[in-house]
């Protein structure tokens, strides 16, 4: 082989070999980037599909196949984040292993309709099947030249192999129990804590942070198209319902707006570098930080429908389609992503209260507006807080 051929077989197949922990200035890559945008597919056919389920009433059954398809969404963008953390370098194979990855999203994104139709996840299936292998090559991949961490990889790539055997029978008979999903995902979510327990994959902690952060702006977006689709609304009516829908507005915008401001108040990588235990609660709690922000916008876009007359929700379950995830936002928000920073305990006591009001508001005349000012209520009340948590080391810092 000659010396520009062997060049050009090094370009090709680089050596994917653990990425630096403490690598300054890492960013989330361009392909990364274009990876959740794609995701970002499947979470708005999900969200569009759980607004028509409650806007119908079936809120049990809508709830249920919202939980079980984003599940499939969240847990295959947080398994390659992840990886990519540890083990990006950025060469072909890569590339292309991560497109197989996307691939597989469009593929369930197209299955999320029938999935909440008729809960059949054949499809939903096929797309996550496709994600899984793609991602199970990368780690044999890595396994293979990352001697120090060979059991994890191939832990990984074993567990992700035998996981799908389950998910499998489920869809050769056709027949998607709950509880059959959630053994599987239960089994899923053990398979990171069994093989990072050989050795600790080396994931970058402000590499990860970055990228969570990224997926919360990309779900609250998803909630701003549903304001965007209100103010249209809200144009076009200019009827009986006009000043309720302008309150729906007002009050979504608020809440999207805060809680993006209270997500981006403390950063995690202050946390997970310095208590890396910490880093599985943190990553398997924020299914119930995104969820409950895509499920804000699917509340919106309900109470639009809710004030133009096409629901069969009372005014309580109409208010409790964002009022219920809003406070759930703030509960979680406060026990996985804020309380890690151990912060006091009348931090926790503004978020559970104001998420207990937010609860109770849905009986009010007014509870998307209310909601909204309670929100930006947290955040004021956060900042001063936090401010004063920050002076208060400062001073013991110094002494």
């Amino acid at each position: 082989m000659s010396n520009q051929e062997k060049s050009f077989f090094t370009s090709f197949f680089n050596r994917m070999t653990p990425r630096d922990p403490n690598e300054s200035h890492r960013q989330a890559s361009f392909l990364e980037l274009f990876f959740d945008l794609c995701f970002v597919v499947a979470i708005a056919q999900a969200a569009v599909q759980l607004h028509h389920a409650l806007a119908e009433a079936h809120i049990i059954s809508g709830i249920i196949s919202f939980s079980m398809v984003f599940f499939a969404i969240w847990w295959a963008w947080m398994n390659f984040t992840w990886f990519a953390s540890a083990y990006d370098n950025d060469d072909i194979p890569f590339r292309l292993a991560t497109f197989v990855q996307i691939i597989g999203a469009l593929v369930l994104a197209a299955g999320v309709q029938r999935g909440f139709a008729d809960q059949n996840f054949n499809i939903i299936f096929i797309g996550y099947l496709i994600m899984r292998m793609g991602l199970a090559s990368l780690w044999v991949r890595a396994a293979l030249h990352d001697p120090e961490r060979k059991t994890t990889n191939y832990r990984y790539a074993f567990g992700i192999s035998a996981a799908m055997i389950g998910w499998g029978t489920m869809f050769a008979l056709n027949y998607w129990p709950v509880w059959g999903f959630a053994a599987m995902a239960l089994i899923e979510l053990v398979i990171p804590v069994w093989a990072e327990s050989a050795n600790k994959t080396t994931w970058h902690p402000d590499h990860i942070a970055e990228r969570y952060g990224l997926l919360i702006i990309i779900v609250l977006g998803e909630s701003v198209l549903a304001a965007t689709n209100a103010v249209q609304i809200a144009i076009d009516e200019q009827g009986a319902g006009f000043e309720a829908l302008v309150l729906i507005i007002a009050g979504g915008l608020l809440t999207i707006f805060s809680m993006w401001w209270l997500y981006f108040s403390r950063s995690a990588d202050r946390f997970l570098s310095t208590k890396p235990l910490v880093s599985f609660g943190w990553g398997y709690g924020h299914y119930f930080i995104f969820a409950a922000a895509a499920i804000v916008g699917a509340g919106i876009g309900v109470n639009i429908d809710h004030v133009t007359a096409h629901t069969a929700l009372s005014d309580p379950a109409a208010a409790a389609t964002i009022t219920v995830p809003a406070a759930l936002f703030l509960l979680t928000l406060w026990i996985f992503h804020l309380r890690p920073h151990q912060i006091g305990w009348y931090h926790g006591a503004l978020f559970t209260g104001n998420a207990i009001i937010i609860l109770l508001v849905s009986f009010s005349p007014w509870p998307i507006l209310l909601t909204g000012l309670i929100t930006v209520i947290t955040v004021i009340m956060n900042g001063v807080i936090c401010r004063r948590e920050e002076q208060q080391l400062a001073i013991q810092t110094d002494v």
